[in-house]
């Protein structure tokens, strides 16, 4: 037999090649807490609606935190034989619940679980963006605080124009930078809609809370329809938008500075701590801390290409397509935020 959660009908295992080729837990393994999380919601809400018992739910809360600890510690066991995260904590649970730990699947399916355990990482990615968003914006108000009095000659078509101050300029990027932050926030607001429910495709029977789950997770309401729900990624899709603006947006703020700082231009100096040298030519200063987060613009960009192209033409409701939308996401995230925290360094020490 597999010896798969879904093995039911099969009566073979299942090739080495191809789990190695269908395995998401090298990627999707950041999603533990979520996964916990979403769990814990899930099992009190069954407690609740008398589905399961409060003993069994109690039983099933500690061993979900055990494992979350494992994990936290790097003590716990990872295999491409289990798949995903989702059916990693699950047999973990089973093993040490028996049939108890079973019973944790009741009312749910891997694909409601899986956008319920995205949404959640999501959510809590916009959160840590924005806080960083906003620490850029202070540094660029610090910059035009410490130069309010400067006067920087205005370009227009790479040509001087006319002169503004520093501080105009400074405040330039704040502007921006609001922009984006409220398309965050705006993107947040959108996803914030609880998956949980809608099971495979079409919902289950059995008497579940819906909004029990929905306000213990901090999501606004559940969703109106499980078949749009199941195969909504939307909300993937607009954070990847709203971040590669950001990196757009970083990026020619980046090419700047990187021309700012030229013996040519010579309107400002990079703080050391961003620059490198040269092993055979002293007296350079390279920018390469401005010029990685100009290229990373491009990553950024092909992340959010490859999510359009991933989604274009899937019909409803799941498709295993979607496993390949964590990456990119993953990978956007990472890099806009690596991003702003050098920007906040580069911004707070330039002269």
């Amino acid at each position: 037999m597999s010896g798969k959660p879904w093995g039911g009908r099969f009566g073979s295992a299942t090739d080495r090649r191809v789990e190695e080729f269908t395995e998401s837990i090298s990627f999707d393994r950041r999603l533990y807490a979520h996964d916990v999380r979403g769990s814990i919601a899930h099992a009190e809400m069954l407690a609740a609606v008398g589905l399961i018992s409060s003993d069994e739910c109690g039983q099933i809360i500690v061993a979900l935190k055990d494992i979350e600890a494992e994990i936290d510690s790097g003590a716990f066991e990872f295999s491409i034989d289990k798949e995903d995260v989702h059916m990693h904590i699950e047999s973990a649970l089973i093993e040490r619940l028996g049939d108890v730990g079973r019973k944790l699947h009741t009312g749910r399916s891997r694909n409601d679980q899986v956008a319920t355990d995205l949404k959640l990482w999501t959510r809590d990615a916009i959160d840590a963006v924005v806080a960083k968003v906003m620490a850029l914006q202070r540094a660029f108000v610090g910059l035009a605080e410490r130069h309010r009095d400067l006067v920087l000659p205005g370009y227009t078509h790479m040509q001087r124009a006319q002169p503004v101050l520093a501080a105009h300029y400074a405040l330039a990027y704040v502007e921006k930078l609001e922009r984006d932050r409220s398309r965050l926030a705006d993107c947040r607001r959108r996803l914030n809609v609880s998956p949980l429910g809608a099971a495979a495709l079409a919902g289950t029977t059995l008497p579940i809370d819906r909004d029990l789950t929905a306000k213990a997770l901090g999501f606004d309401g559940v969703a109106s329809n499980s078949l749009d729900i199941s195969s909504d990624r939307d909300f993937v899709l607009e954070t990847v938008f709203a971040l590669t603006l950001i990196a757009e947006h970083l990026g020619g703020w980046a090419e700047e500075w990187v021309l700012w700082s030229t013996q040519e231009f010579g309107i400002l100096a990079l703080p050391d701590a961003v620059c490198t040298g040269s092993s055979i030519m002293p007296q350079k200063k390279n920018p390469d801390v401005c010029e990685l987060i100009r290229g990373k613009t491009a990553r950024v960009i092909g992340s959010l290409t490859g999510l359009l192209v991933l989604v274009k033409g899937l019909p409803l409701a799941y498709n295993r397509d979607l496993q390949e939308d964590k990456s990119p996401l993953f990978d956007a995230v990472d890099t806009v935020s690596a991003c702003l925290d050098l920007a906040v360094v580069v911004v707070s020490g330039a002269s």
